[in-house]
This record gives structure tokens, C-alpha cells and sequence, in this order.
């Protein structure tokens, strides 16, 4: 019974590989690039729904939820955020590097409260994010 009850569980994970990652049309030539690009979605997936998990687990243990990740309605508050709204939220970051001669110049858009919460969510350390700049190195063209 416990596992026809966590059946719909593994049907997500599977409509997620279909729809939101896009395994169907799967243009590859030898078997083995098939199979590699499967355990690559795979492992997105696995990725995706420990993000996820891990959110929904430090906001159940808080009681708190978060506001903003829907675009529709930013005053929303949810206690189940999905692993692409959190990953959404971070989409409007840019990192810009200008090299001026002998200097470099690095800017990196700063975290929002909520991007910085999200990051407290899942326990990642929000000063890792300003090291992120300082670690790219100029693309030569």
C-alpha cells in the first residue's frame, strides 16, 4: 500500500524528464550517447529533486515560507516551492567582465533577499556567491 501510495512521486519524476527536460526527441547517432545523455537527464533530475526536498524540509522545519517566486502573483507565499521556481529566481543574474588593458573589471548583480534566503534554505553560504566573480576568468575572442 505504501509504495501504490508514492506512486504518483515517481510519475512526477518521470513527467519531468519527458516535459520540463525534454528526454523524447533524443538526436544522438550510437547507442552509448543515448544511454550517457539519459544518465546525464537522470541525474538532473536527481539534482532537481534534492534541491527541492532539501527547501521544502528547512521551510517545514522554520515554518516559514517564501514569497516572490511567482511571477503571476510576487506576494504569493508558499511552504512547497518546486526546484524551478528556486532555480527561476535566479535567472536575472548577470556577471560582467571588462579587461581594460592590465585591469580587469568584475561585476556581478548582488543577491536579492529572496535569493539570499533560498540560498539559506538549502545551506549554501551566501558569501560563495561573491567569490564567484573573483573565479571567472575573461573569455579571449
Amino acid at each position: 500500500m505504501k509504495c501504490y501510495r508514492n506512486e504518483y512521486r515517481i510519475e512526477r519524476i518521470f513527467n519531468r524528464l519527458k516535459s520540463q527536460y525534454v528526454i523524447s526527441p533524443l538526436f544522438v547517432k550510437r547507442d552509448d550517447q543515448a544511454e550517457g545523455l539519459a544518465n546525464l537527464l537522470t541525474l538532473g533530475v536527481r539534482v532537481a529533486t534534492l534541491i527541492q526536498y532539501v527547501a521544502r524540509r528547512s521551510l517545514e522545519e522554520s515554518g516559514d515560507t517564501l514569497t516572490g517566486l511567482h511571477l503571476e502573483n510576487p506576494k504569493k507565499a508558499t511552504s512547497t516551492p518546486t526546484c524551478e521556481r528556486l532555480l527561476r529566481a535566479f535567472s536575472k543574474i548577470n556577471l560582467t567582465i571588462v579587461e581594460t588593458g592590465d585591469s580587469i573589471i568584475r561585476q556581478i548583480t548582488p543577491l536579492s533577499h529572496l535569493q539570499t534566503k533560498i540560498l539559506k534554505l538549502l545551506g549554501v553560504d551566501a558569501t560563495i556567491y561573491s567569490g564567484i566573480a573573483e573565479l571567472t576568468k575573461p573569455l579571449r575572442c
